[in-house]
């Protein structure tokens, strides 16, 4: 006859937290932020201003974040899911209301001390009030019309409010990453499917509707799409940008031409080379190495997050953890998609790469939540 120790199961408390955090994660997020550190350090010729000492300074808080998240139990924050979702909707409103206009998009919040953008926040609520629906669902009912209803109304409201901001690429990062938390629960096939074919008809609708009355976009997104489709139609114009990113993409070879020594970057051929194009200056500076290295790094944060979420017996910590990967992948194989040319600019900055606040803070807090659910897992015998 074999005793077992009653506390086996039971998840670490005290200094034993320390043991359990995902290390390697830990250090591959520093990894990755080091790399932004540099980029944004060259882009702006050898200086730590006005780009990479702010970033600094904003990861070493989101670290403290990041930390302090994921040593508090996941069972609080599942407490505080349905809080986090409706705090997420009111910055939304208050963001179309009064939120300050930059490029003609209303997208933030000045709070003094950093601009808030509440459509980062979104990305993790939406993951973490499906996370806690479908923990709270029975699964004979995942699959139910009623049941699904429910979700899709959560991943579509704030939808809507992110794309009249406007903001097309995270609006439909939001709904990629919501859709993911759907599947993971369990929702059948037939769904998506039927989600496909509406997708298809809104593209259809939304090139019939150019020129109209009732055009669905605005017409920089009309040329965005455009120049995708054929960026030899204005290459000084709407095309400039993904021409000299394809330029500076080419121009690094295997190995690059050494830091500090882009050219398109250093004289400015490139747009937005601090957010959404900082790839194309770590890839004409480190080449084809630097590229697939940073590759890699992401690749590995993904298996570590994914591994965690399949040996997580807890549904809503899986659910979650699998959500914030399936996140922090759509945003840098789009923003690595976007650069090459595979898909239209939609803005979405590269994760833990790109310069800013709310995106860098939001990422790290996501990471803590991952942590969380990490450290605070059941392990033993059952």
């Amino acid at each position: 006859m074999s005793f077992m120790d009653p506390t086996a199961n039971l998840p670490p408390t005290g200094l034993k937290k320390i043991l359990y955090v995902n290390w390697p994660l830990v250090l591959l997020v520093f990894a990755v932020s080091g790399f932004g550190f540099l980029m944004l350090y060259s882009v702006a010729g050898g200086s730590f201003e006005p780009w990479a000492r702010p970033q600094i300074e904003r990861f070493s808080i989101g670290i403290v974040i990041m930390f302090i998240v994921g040593f508090t139990p996941i069972s609080f924050w599942r407490s505080v899911t349905a809080l986090t979702y409706g705090f997420g909707m009111v910055l939304l409103v208050v963001v179309l209301i009064a939120g300050d206009v930059n490029k003609g998009a209303q997208r933030w919040i000045d709070l003094g001390f950093i601009n808030l953008q509440p459509s980062e926040v979104m990305k993790i609520a939406v993951v973490m009030v499906l996370a806690l629906y479908y923990d709270w669902l029975p699964p004979e009912k995942v699959s139910r019309p009623f049941w699904v209803f429910i979700p899709l109304m959560l991943i579509l409201a704030p939808t809507a409010f992110v794309f009249f901001q406007p903001d097309l690429g995270t609006a439909i990062l939001i709904m990629l990453s919501g859709g993911v938390v759907m599947f993971l629960a369990g929702v059948s096939f037939w769904y998506f499917s039927a989600a496909i074919s509406a997708v298809a008809g809104v593209v259809l609708a939304v090139f019939q509707s150019r020129g109209t009355g009732w055009q669905l976009l605005n017409n920089y997104q009309y040329r965005r799409i455009d120049t995708f489709l054929d960026p030899s139609l204005d290459p000084l114009g709407a095309s400039y940008h993904i021409t000299q990113a394809s330029i500076a993409l080419g121009s690094g070879g295997v190995s690059g031409r050494g830091f500090m020594q882009g050219t398109q970057s250093r004289l400015g051929f490139l747009p937005e080379k601090q957010t959404d194009f900082i790839f194309t200056t770590l890839a004409e500076e480190f080449g084809y190495v630097g590229t697939t290295l940073l590759l890699v790094m992401y690749v590995l944060i993904m298996v570590f997050c994914i591994s965690s979420a399949i040996n997580n017996r807890n549904r809503y910590a899986a659910l979650l953890t699998g959500g914030v990967a399936a996140t922090f992948f759509f945003f840098f194989a789009v923003n690595m998609a976007m650069v090459m040319g595979l898909v239209p600019v939609v803005g979405v900055p590269l994760p833990l790469v790109s310069y800013g606040g709310s995106a860098m803070l939001v990422l790290l807090g996501a990471f803590g939540l991952i942590q969380s659910a990490h450290i605070h897992r059941p392990r033993g015998v059952l």
